[in-house]
């Protein structure tokens, strides 16, 4: 049984050298002379960062030297290079990536300073006692800054995360994913992740919390979004510290025209969040304190700086959140039967326009101060589907044709349900959807869309208010954005600037909320709304507000805008009562832009106008 091993044996012997040798044997010595050497290279390579200034101090001291023992007379060039390529670095015509001016500014005093120095040890020779210490200490000094700077820290975290990630990636549940690229940002980093075939975005969606545990962040710092250009991929983005945590003020209007964009707020990668309402109708949803009122205040106070722009506003809790802007707007309802005629004056300004471009062989309306723009501003529009029921036809008239006549519908409210839109198509014809902290995760869905909670649209994570996700055209991916602060002070500026001088509503469609109605031939019976008010019906709402204020007024009468501010309602709504009253010999007009009732015996009761 033996035989043929002792075969084998001898065949080997043979090969080699003979049946005397024994066979070789390989002895590996398991202690490596250079191992030491080899961990102190991995460990200069792991802290090569932090090394830098010390290196630099190093070579710019063995340059001095070689340069004093060489070529001691080209001091004088050595200086003027170094102030040459410190007032570069300053000016940002080198080094293009240091976008600050704090960073430029530290660069061109290290360039200056290491210049100085050579220039001197070139001179003098770089061994001279005082010029080491200098070179010593001034190392030391630039080190510093480099040590502590945010980006170059976060750019070293970037570094030891790609080469940590498959470990991160393994232990996460995305194993075989690795990281494409990497870039520092203002807040953070973002890197480009490529996945294993067969995992998704939706994978390394549901594993975000996951991730940040991997990684080692502080909860809510990780942000993935699809790539647009590969399913197989994902962008990781990581925040070291919110760029939201305080508000943004607001600085002005952004736009001078409803067809300009207009600015909402800020993404979390410091670029504007734009969004354009010409003929797109818009929903703003979010719980109570989300912030809904801020977003409304930024759309009005740029829109209200458009001269090709008339605003109606909607407010059922007694004017609460438009009254102050009522000066700016044209006509402010404020009662469930005042929305009920505003939007049916609305739907008969969309049939007038229609008309008008089908004469003119037209197919949109072009906004301009002329034929301006109309947008309906609703403030709470599920407390319209309760009251005002009747109103929800008009409305889903003009979600439904308004786009190509420039009538715009701007809906804010809650939680936008089935019921609480009336159970019309004015949800599905909201082109912008913008979503500010929602109470549940299915509300995310009735905000921004069926299966956006599933995409990585987590509104129910918005910590605070103003911040919201923006869906829209051109604006796809889940991006938080905080809405710029527009305080009460604010409106009050922008009201005062912008109120005297708002747009009226153009003639065609003025004189469309007026249809002529002829009485039948076969009934005495005249429309009601046709018959002067008399006596017996005294008016209510701001019509007798405004024949109070008419009444109580002094002999040089009221103002116009005084009279806006008293009613609530706009320019264009006083002037109509006042021509009617005037023309019924109510009320006169005393100087120019000032009113007040008729008086027996008023010499200036002929005046009309």
């Amino acid at each position: 049984m033996n035989r043929t091993p002792r075969r084998y044996a001898r065949r080997l012997r043979k090969q080699i050298g003979g049946a005397d040798t024994p066979p070789f044997m390989l002895v590996m010595n398991d202690r490596y002379s250079g191992a030491a050497l080899e961990a102190v290279g991995r460990w200069l390579f792991r802290y090569r960062s932090e090394l830098a200034p010390i290196v630099l101090g190093l070579w710019v001291g063995l340059a001095g030297l070689v340069l004093h023992s060489t070529h001691p007379g080209v001091w004088p060039l050595i200086a003027v290079g170094a102030v040459v390529l410190s007032g570069a670095v300053l000016k940002g015509w080198l080094l293009r990536r240091l976008d600050r001016f704090e960073e430029r500014l530290y660069a061109a005093v290290t360039a200056c300073a290491a210049g100085g120095w050579l220039a001197s040890a070139t001179a003098l020779g770089g061994g001279r006692f005082q010029l080491s210490w200098l070179l010593l200490v001034g190392t030391l000094a630039a080190a510093v800054p480099w040590w502590t700077h945010r980006r170059r820290r976060a750019r070293v975290a970037v570094d030891r995360t790609i080469r940590a990630w498959p470990d991160v990636a393994e232990s996460i549940g995305l194993v075989g994913s690795h990281v494409v690229s990497a870039a520092v940002d203002l807040w953070g980093w973002r890197a480009r992740v490529g996945l294993r075939r067969g995992q998704t975005v939706a994978d390394a969606l549901s594993r975000v919390p996951a991730i940040e545990s991997g990684l080692g962040t502080r909860p809510g710092a990780v942000r993935v979004t699809p790539d647009e250009s590969r399913a197989d991929r994902f962008t990781l983005r990581v925040l070291d510290r919110d760029p939201h945590a305080e508000p943004i003020p607001w600085t002005g209007p952004s736009v001078a025209s409803i067809c300009d964009p207009i600015e909402l707020g800020v993404y979390e990668d410091a670029s504007p969040v734009r969004v354009s309402l010409l003929r797109r109708h818009a929903l703003i949803g979010g719980i109570a304190g989300s912030g809904k009122s801020g977003v409304l205040n930024v759309i009005l106070a740029n829109l209200v700086a458009c001269p090709d722009v008339v605003l109606w506003g909607i407010d059922l809790k007694g004017g609460m959140e438009l009254q102050p802007w009522a000066a700016c707007l044209d006509r402010l309802a404020t009662m469930p039967r005042e929305a009920a005629a505003l939007l049916r004056d609305g739907v008969r300004v969309l049939d007038g326009r229609a008309g008008a471009l089908s004469r003119r062989g037209l197919r949109v309306w072009e906004p301009s101060e002329a034929d301006p723009a109309l947008v309906f501003v609703v403030d709470e529009y599920a407390e319209l589907a309760e009251e005002a029921g009747d109103a929800l036809a008009h409305a889903d008239s003009i979600a439904r044709r308004g786009r190509a006549v420039a009538e715009t519908l701007l809906a804010a409210t809650q939680r936008p349900t089935q019921q609480a839109m009336g159970r019309k198509a004015v949800r599905s014809q909201m082109d912008v959807r913008v979503c500010l902290r929602v109470r549940e995760r299915r509300d995310v869905d009735l905000v921004l869309g069926q299966g956006m909670l599933a995409a990585g649209w987590a509104a129910h994570m918005l910590d605070a208010p103003g911040k919201f996700l923006l869906s829209a055209p051109g604006a796809d991916a889940p991006q938080r954005a905080r809405a710029y602060l527009v305080g009460d002070a604010d409106v009050h500026a922008t009201v005062e600037r912008y109120g005297p001088s708002r747009t009226p509503l153009d003639p065609l469609s003025l004189s469309a909320t007026r249809p002529v109605v002829t009485p039948d031939e076969d009934s005495d019976v005249i429309d009601a709304e046709l018959v002067d008010a008399d006596d017996s019906a005294p008016p209510q709402g701001p019509e007798a507000v405004l024949l109070n204020a008419l009444n109580d007024a002094p002999p040089q009468g009221r103002s116009v805008a005084g009279l806006m501010r008293a009613t609530g309602m706009g320019r264009t709504w006083v002037y109509d009562r006042l021509q009617e009253y005037a023309t019924a010999g109510r009320v006169v007009q005393v100087s120019r832009g000032r009113w007040r009732a008729h008086q027996g015996g008023d010499s200036a009761a002929a005046m009309t106008g």
